[in-house]
């Protein structure tokens, strides 16, 4: 303000000074001079204004995710006893949706006791994250895409990991000893009193290999007697920041593929020789390569990705299944919706390292044998799921899925339905449908394993590493 004064202060002194014509090239100097004062002032104001935040709190990490109008400039540190991180975001001003962070955190966040947002100077936004444990944290930017505008990303991984599944991974996000890697066996489904005598604890029995330990037990593969056990991996799709697709009523793809999951997983464990590990169990991101490599640190035999996407037409309608395709795309559809699901990092939101492609890191070669497997499964998988919905496509497409590219454990991606229909967004929401489908699924499984009974067969952990 004591700028602008001076400016009209000298203005006035050049005009009383000049002859009559001269001044009115004076004051168009004048005016040009304040206009571009107030302009810049008002550009400076609004470089960069915090639109929106979120946290999305799971077992596996916590995220915090700031939503601006222009990128983000941050520095952070750590400090100890008690725990805490410390996040500063220059060039913005403390608004309302900062302060609303700290309504964000809930008391069940695993890594979060209390998060703060204050303005430490001009310009500069203090975050302090006070911790519930030791954690290595990542902060990293993301630019627009999608709906997203820039955000400013700060993930909290648990210093120890307690994923099992992840906590044998390498920094690089490689298996380390794939043949030596632990099994992790879900909790056994509650018996009825018919199955109460093969439920016996293993102690008791030795010889009886199909005895499940207790949740979260690890136990040594060379131990179990795994010919007899199916080891099934379901894929629930998106999460956390990425909402997939979104109907006409504004529910999301995650959510419903999330439940439908579940139920068929409970499905399939109330089966004795079947083991169920998911991607994810609640709504957080999971990037492609993680899923990927879940799946074959437990030795998958079976991948099933469940989704639930939309198409430009609102008209487009029924169930379809996809597996991977080394060349190109079946059609325009199916290679329409691999780049769509291709995207999903992007949008969800990895920090690459060094520059690299998360999705070229990707591109294992797949054998054929593998692919064909794919194939048989998915043709079996539609004939279950015309019994309950329409086809879309009365024949596997293909397409090249990231999300499929295990080479050595055969995959599908299910699209349930289309939630972009309206009509099959009801259907995906309610509760009948959505058993009808994981009962579908669960017998598409099984009769795939019937005729395709899994070998004991030594996965190629010697390239992991390459």
């Amino acid at each position: 303000m004591s700028k602008l004064l001076d400016l009209l202060n000298t203005s006035s002194k050049l005009i009383a000074q000049s002859p009559l014509l001269e001044r009115r090239d004076v004051l168009r100097g004048v005016a040009a001079s304040l206009l571009l004062s107030v302009s810049t002032k008002g550009l400076a104001a609004a470089s960069a204004s915090v639109v929106a935040v979120r946290v999305w709190p799971a077992k596996a990490y916590t995220r915090v995710t700031i939503e601006s109008n222009a990128p983000l400039t941050f520095k952070q540190f750590a400090l100890k006893d008690p725990e805490r991180l410390v996040v500063d975001l220059e060039g913005i001003e403390l608004n309302n949706e900062m302060q609303s962070l700290a309504g964000k955190v809930g008391d069940n966040d695993p890594y979060i006791k209390l998060l703060r947002a204050a303005r430490n100077k001009p310009g500069v936004v203090r975050l302090v994250l006070d911790l519930k444990t030791e954690v290595k944290p990542q902060v990293f930017t993301l630019e627009p895409i999608a709906e997203y505008k820039n955000r400013l990303v700060i993930d909290l991984y648990p210093a120890v990991q307690t994923d099992e599944l992840l906590a044998f991974m390498n920094d690089n996000g490689q298996i380390k000893g794939l043949d030596n890697a632990p099994v992790i066996v879900p909790p056994p489904p509650e018996k009825t009193a018919s199955q109460a005598s093969s439920s016996k604890p293993a102690e008791k029995k030795a010889s009886q290999n199909e005895s499940k330990p207790k949740d979260s037990e690890t136990v040594d593969r060379s131990k179990l007697k795994v010919d007899r056990l199916i080891t099934v991996v379901l894929d629930p799709g998106h999460g956390g920041e990425d909402p997939g697709a979104v109907g006409p009523g504004g529910n999301h793809e995650k959510t419903v593929v999330l439940q439908i999951a579940k139920r068929l997983r409970e499905l399939l464990q109330n089966e004795a020789n079947f083991r169920v590990v998911m991607t994810r169990d609640d709504d957080f991101f999971v990037p492609l390569g993680t899923r990927v490599k879940k799946a074959r640190a437990v030795q998958a035999d079976l991948f099933v990705s469940i989704h639930a996407d939309a198409f430009v037409r609102p008209d487009a309608n029924g169930s379809s299944v996809f597996a991977l395709s080394e060349g190109g795309a079946s059609s325009t559809a199916a290679r329409w919706l691999a780049q769509t699901q291709n995207d999903a990092d992007l949008i969800g939101g990895v920090k690459i390292k060094g520059g690299e492609d998360l999705r070229k890191t990707l591109m294992d070669l797949t054998t054929t044998a593998t692919i064909n497997d794919s194939l048989k499964l998915g043709k079996v998988m539609l004939g279950e799921l015309g019994g309950i919905n329409r086809l879309h496509k009365a024949s596997v497409e293909q397409a090249s899925f990231a999300v499929l590219k295990a080479p050595d454990i055969p995959s599908i991606l299910v699209e349930t339905a289309f939630i972009s229909n309206p009509e099959e967004e009801k259907k995906l929401i309610d509760d009948d449908y959505q058993q009808k489908m994981a009962q579908a699924l669960f017998k598409g499984i099984k009769r795939y394993f019937a005729k395709n009974p899994p070998l004991a067969r030594t996965r190629i952990a010697q390239n992991d590493s390459k």
